[in-house]
């Protein structure tokens, strides 16, 4: 985040509406807001359109729900089109794509009205482009690990304890995996990267230097392919969609997924489901909690939207205390640092915020979203976890990076 922004001083909690936009300033009309898959509560989404529409007097707010997959394609055509939605949720990896390339409106001017320096760090630094503000936080979800507690009662203190528990656990519980990690799941081995000392890529002065080849990347790779290859069952080249099904189906001891997984953990609907689940934060090389990929989303206003003041007057509802608080209370981070306290106070919620504090994200540069879209990295890690030469992989990954990234 630039200067200009991070100096801004966050508004009294009674600023709930945006400079220059107060309630039913602009004449009625219908606002579209796209939502990416079902993370989003029920009960957020009635709480958005029955306040918007309150607020709005003779406008409507329709909620539009996008699927993940092939979501940057359809934003790319979508935000230049003239039936561009108003306001649309993207991945916080993805940001830098629309932020970039003037797909967003600028809303540096609202900064300190949506929330300011409340607002989650590194989301905001994901939001922003050229020192400009674009796309506030909407939610974040940090990684934990989800275990059977009639099998582990205890984090393991430090990483590499926690890659010998995982196939501890596989080689005393045939037909389970000690821990569940499945090939193309590189989320979940962007920690032991980060741990080893290694990065994905980094800036190097105006182009991008890719670094899974470095030694200490090399040294996290290894631990992955290690856990893949000797504490997982999950097919090699498979996805990471859902890891609590196989915990619910008794097939796997502990998986990791972001905190929101706990709800889908502890009610299993199989026919003899486990306990709901121990929850840790994956611990560092050590000790402390890891560097874990911080999962969630951003969201912004078309450049095209056809009406921004309204558009303006539901992302400030969206951002409210009242809205994120609802995020909380279903096991998700709010946008809003001040509203942690809304995740609870139970061992689940503490191992939440652990995780949070210390997340890390994906390099930010507006070819990133290109990066995911190729699938390099997923095709890299299911090579990895067919026990391919990890060295040699990283180095050919590492060229098809720099050459997305620096294209």
């Amino acid at each position: 985040m630039k200067k200009t922004l991070g100096a801004m001083a966050l508004l009294g909690a009674s600023a709930l509406v945006l400079a220059g936009c107060t309630a039913g300033s602009s004449e009625s009309a219908e606002i579209r807001v796209w939502l990416a898959g079902t993370d989003t509560p029920q009960a957020a989404r009635d709480y958005l359109v029955e306040t918007f529409e309150a607020d709005n007097p003779g406008s409507t707010l329709v909620i539009e729900e996008q699927s993940w997959d092939g979501l940057v394609d359809k934003l790319t055509t979508s935000l230049s089109s003239s039936d561009s939605p108003d306001i649309v949720e993207f991945g916080n990896t993805q940001a830098a794509a629309f932020t970039s390339v003037g797909a967003l409106l600028d809303l540096t001017d609202e900064y300190e009205a949506l929330g300011g320096d409340d607002l989650l760090p590194g989301f905001v630094e994901a939001g922003s482009y050229d020192g400009q503000f674009f796309a506030p936080p909407l939610y974040s979800g940090a990684r934990v690990v989800f275990a059977d507690p009639a099998l582990v009662t205890a984090a393991p203190a430090t990483l590499d304890e926690y890659v010998t528990s995982a196939k501890a656990l596989a080689a005393a519980n045939p037909g389970k995996s000690g821990i569940y990690f499945a090939g193309q799941d590189w989320y979940n081995a962007l920690p032991f990267i980060w741990e080893n000392g290694g990065e994905i890529a980094v800036p190097d002065g105006d182009s991008w230097d890719a670094r899974l080849s470095s030694d200490a990347s090399v040294a996290g790779l290894l631990q992955v392919q290690d856990l893949m290859m000797n504490a997982s069952l999950a097919p090699k080249d498979g996805d990471n969609a859902e890891p609590w099904t196989p915990y619910c189906e008794n097939q796997a001891v502990q998986f990791s997924a972001p905190n929101w997984a706990l709800g889908l953990a502890s009610a299993c609907e199989t026919a003899t489901p486990p306990a709901a689940p121990f929850v840790y934060a994956l611990p560092g090389m050590d000790g402390g909690a890891a560097q874990v990929f911080a999962g969630g989303s951003n969201i912004g206003i078309s450049a095209q939207s056809a009406n921004p003041d309204l558009a303006k007057s539901a992302l400030a509802i969206i951002l409210s205390d009242e809205f994120q608080t609802i995020y909380g209370e279903n096991g998700l981070i709010p946008a809003k640092k001040s509203l942690a306290s809304t995740l609870g106070d139970t061992p689940e919620a503490v191992a939440f915020t652990e995780a949070a504090s210390n997340a890390k994200l994906t390099p930010a540069s507006p070819n990133w979203a290109e990066v995911e879209a190729s699938r390099v990295l997923e095709d890299f890690f299911v090579q990895i976890a067919l026990g391919g030469d990890v060295a040699a992989l990283a180095t050919e990954v590492d060229t098809q990076i720099e050459s997305i990234l620096n294209g």
